[in-house]
């Protein structure tokens, strides 16, 4: 069984501005795309890597039950997520995820901008790439005409719509910049520590470059008193 249930997802309001791709692409997330698709690596404190505020981040987990145990009848109990809870999956179980998508379970989004040839950019592609079916084309039942594949369908249906959701920031939310956003996030999922590893990497720069001065001042005043000894 999946460990989070998903409630009252667009009820919930983030009270930072959304000013970032990430944090849009999370609100495109939150809204839209949770309701089929897990996050099961990513726990709700790693939400802190986009800059959103604690208090928010507590209250999206507050809107989860995750498993919590049995009662004295041997029943399942919930209770609210956690911080250090996973985001999980909007369905009990796989079975569930089966049939409510037509035999297949939607991917997991953890790393999907890691296994995804193409990255974010592959994904932005899907998502801007529906159209209509052309005359002639036959499509299997529960199949949507989709020109980023090569047999020109998926299984999903087309998940983005112009004024779909109302960024927080004033960002018109059209459909290039819904998936633009989604891409954004997905990528910062799929390395939540990028950021600091790069500030990591420039600080360990910043001790060797310190530490080759100091070594060359100490080489300088060492054979500047062996020359002297010399004469």
């Amino acid at each position: 069984m999946k460990r989070v249930l998903l409630i009252g997802l667009m009820a919930l309001p983030l009270t930072a501005q959304a000013s970032t791709p990430e944090q849009r692409g999370f609100q495109v997330y939150r809204q839209v795309c949770a309701t089929c698709h897990s996050l099961d690596h990513v726990t709700f404190a790693d939400l802190s890597g986009i800059g959103l505020a604690v208090a928010d981040i507590k209250a999206y987990a507050a809107s989860h039950q995750v498993p919590d145990g049995v009662d004295d009848d041997g029943d399942p109990k919930t209770r609210p997520a956690r911080l250090s809870d996973s985001i999980g999956s909007p369905y009990p179980s796989e079975a569930m995820a089966r049939l409510a998508n037509h035999g297949d379970t939607p991917p997991d989004f953890s790393r999907l901008a890691m296994t995804e040839e193409g990255g974010a950019g592959r994904i932005e592609t899907i998502l801007r790439s529906y159209e209509p079916k052309p005359a002639g084309v036959v499509l299997s039942a529960g199949s949507y005409y989709n020109t980023a594949f090569a047999q020109k369908h998926i299984g999903m249906p087309p998940p983005l719509h112009d004024g779909q959701v109302t960024y927080a920031d004033g960002t018109k939310a059209t459909l290039p910049q819904m998936a633009q956003d989604v891409g954004a996030f997905l990528d910062w999922v799929a390395h939540p520590h990028r950021s600091a590893r790069s500030h990591t990497g420039l600080a360990v720069l910043g001790y060797l470059a310190g530490l080759t001065v100091l070594l060359a001042l100490l080489k300088h005043r060492v054979w500047k008193r062996v020359k002297e000894n010399r004469q």
